[in-house]
């Protein structure tokens, strides 16, 4: 009989005693991946007249990083527990597993999980009566080659029974899934890439220009990490997987709102180059530009498979649908903030890999900016301000390696981002955000340094939701949020008047009214004047994972709630006109929006003596 996967939504509270007070965890959705394949248990039953083969055994001959490979099978004992394995790189038996104490065995062990696996009979009704099937499997490039394993005895008791032959691409080092971000400063792009080429052997580089003209050539930096970077098991036993070389470079004065192109790429020591397709993007505007700037925003994402196989989390089918309706709307987006949990990888790495291939035709396009969740930092004594697993071993490190940030250390993915006419400010969650602390300090800083005559749209961006929520964990705490988190940092939304405050964490929709200290400013639904006299906090977590429930009763301070799986969208019109949108993933169409709308004086068409005193909180 097939194992059941069970997901549970618990509630856990966890005390942790620091800076002399007291906070309190709340963990709304503790998943269980499907790290429930008991790989190290497995026995071996190799059987010559079963078998298991792949084809084609060459993949990407026209460049291509992502196929389809037909996988054919048949078993002498077959069952409706028999599944196939994707195993990567193709050698993944042993005769030990790292961090064993055993000594070499003459029996093979198996050290690595799949990188993913789907049931026999999925695709095959007669199965289990003729022993014979066949299924397709996308395969994307990941810097080694692959195979396919037939076990039987399901998950928690496998048995393998065959192994194919080898399958690689023709090109398993080529430079892939581009992804850009903004930098430090308002003209300066980043593109970040993944390959197996080191940079000994071959130096990155980026050629790019305006569209047209002539081209430069950029260098890039290379990071990597191995298993002893990473916190725990599974990211350091059977989750682990080499990352390859993660190559960043830096396009330097750019013209504002300039279409540029641009293609990654290694030089050979022998002078040759490997490239990659051709990109474009377009460049920012600068500080305080005056035209139409959109800007998408959601948390908890996650991944899935196109080919309906499982991996290690696949409750987030939705994902899909969210990457979709992005890439739909990609001529009408300038930038995405994605604001934490962002592949659920939990230890096991192919499936960061598999993340930036499904976002790839976003990411190579517009910046995609990321923020630290839990399941990406979380873990006992690494430092993280949560002491929870969610991270499965990763400690942050596959997070902040794959993507860039521009924050003044990799290990503290807190930072400020100019875009045009918004200033976000995006705080790390997993990181001490109370009083008192660095993060605090540059908080405070953040809001406070912005020229509202340039930048009047000031939002704030975090994982973990510090504001307001009616979720159904969060409410049971009496809370209604992060404890301590309105405490601590209310009172400086108030003081440097942040328009919009976002979250993930709560896989749901819900928008609140300007509200301060749980009371509304204003009950209006669908237009504020700014300043407000209070905040409107909104959490966008249905990216893509699993849904969270809402409490039975309903705040005063909470106007709407939406129970799916959806993205939210701002618009600047122009320095007096914000437009909010929440779009749901399933079709792309509007369901909730309001529009804010403040006095706004050009500052240039004034004498000096006639103009009013401001301050940056105006």
């Amino acid at each position: 009989m097939r194992e059941q996967q069970y997901f549970c939504v618990i509630l856990l509270i966890v005390v942790v005693f620091a800076l002399g007070g007291a906070i309190q965890e709340v963990k709304g959705h503790i998943e269980k991946p499907l790290s429930g394949i008991a790989i190290h248990k497995t026995t071996f039953h190799l059987n010559e007249q079963a078998y298991i083969k792949g084809s084609p055994t060459i993949l990407g001959s026209n460049g291509q990083h992502s196929e389809s490979v037909l996988v054919e099978f048949s078993s002498l004992y077959p069952s409706d527990d028999d599944w196939i394995g994707v195993f990567s790189p193709a050698d993944f038996m042993s005769s030990t597993c790292p961090g064993d104490n055993k000594k070499r065995v003459s029996q093979p062990r198996l050290c690595s999980a799949p990188i993913k696996f789907q049931y026999a009979n999925i695709s095959n009704p007669r199965y289990n009566s003729t022993g014979i099937g066949s299924m397709k499997l996308q395969l994307i490039n990941q810097r080694s080659d692959f195979s396919f394993a037939l076990f039987s005895g399901g998950l928690l008791n496998p048995k393998l029974v065959a192994v194919s032959n080898k399958v690689t691409f023709e090109n398993p080092n080529a430079p892939v899934y581009p992804r850009l971000a903004l930098g430090k400063k308002w003209n300066e792009m980043t593109v970040t890439w993944t390959s197996g080429y080191a940079p000994v052997v071959a130096e990155p580089v980026v050629e790019w220009g305006i569209k047209g003209r002539k081209r430069e050539l950029s260098p890039a930096g290379t990071l990597t990490f191995g298993r002893n970077d990473l916190c725990g098991a599974p990211a350091r036993t059977v989750g682990w997987r080499d990352p390859g070389y993660i190559h960043t470079s830096f396009l330097k004065d750019l013209w504002a709102s300039s279409k540029y192109t641009y293609k990654v790429g290694h030089r050979l020591s022998n002078g040759a180059f490997i490239w990659s397709k051709e990109f474009q993007f377009k460049s920012s505007p600068f500080p305080g530009q005056d035209s139409l700037q959109h800007v998408v925003i959601f948390g908890d994402m996650g991944k899935a498979e196109v080919d309906g196989s499982n991996d290690y989390n696949s409750i987030q089918r939705p994902s899909l649908n969210t990457t979709k309706q992005l890439i739909k709307d990609l001529k009408k987006t300038d930038a995405v903030f994605h604001i934490g949990d962002i592949c659920y990888a939990s230890g096991y790495l192919s499936q960061w890999d598999q993340f930036t291939a499904q976002i790839e035709p976003i990411a190579s396009t517009v910046p995609y900016m990321i923020a630290s969740g839990n399941h990406e930092r979380d873990w006992p004594y690494s430092g993280s301000f949560y002491e929870g697993n969610d991270s499965g071993g990763e400690c942050g490190v596959p997070a902040q390696t794959m993507f860039y940030v521009p924050t003044q250390n990799r290990d503290k993915l807190w930072y400020s981002s100019d875009y045009g006419m918004f200033r976000f400010c995006v705080a790390d969650t997993e990181q001490d955000w109370r009083e008192g602390t660095d993060q605090y300090k540059f908080i405070e800083h953040c809001l406070a340094s912005v020229d509202r005559k340039k930048q009047p749209w000031l939002i704030f961006l975090a994982h973990r939701i510090l504001g307001y929520s009616s979720t159904s964990f969060y409410a049971k705490t009496g809370h209604f949020a992060e404890p301590l988190g309105r405490v601590h940092l209310e009172k400086l939304w108030k003081k440097y008047k942040v328009d919009i405050a976002v979250y993930g964490h709560a896989h749901n929709y819900e928008r609140t009214c300007p509200v301060y200290q749980s009371l509304c400013s204003s009950y209006g639904k669908d237009n504020y004047k700014s300043p407000m006299d209070g905040t409107i906090h909104v959490v966008a977590g249905g990216g893509g994972a699993h849904l969270a429930e809402f409490s039975k009763q309903q705040p005063s301070w909470s106007l709407f709630r939406d129970y799916d799986h959806g993205y939210v969208k701002l618009t600047a019109v122009d320095h007096s006109s914000l437009v909010f949108e929440y779009k749901k993933s399933s079709d792309g169409r509007v369901h909730d929006s309001f529009k804010i709308s403040r006095e706004y004086k050009d500052g240039s068409a004034c004498s000096v003596d006639s103009c009013p005193a401001t301050t940056h909180a105006t």
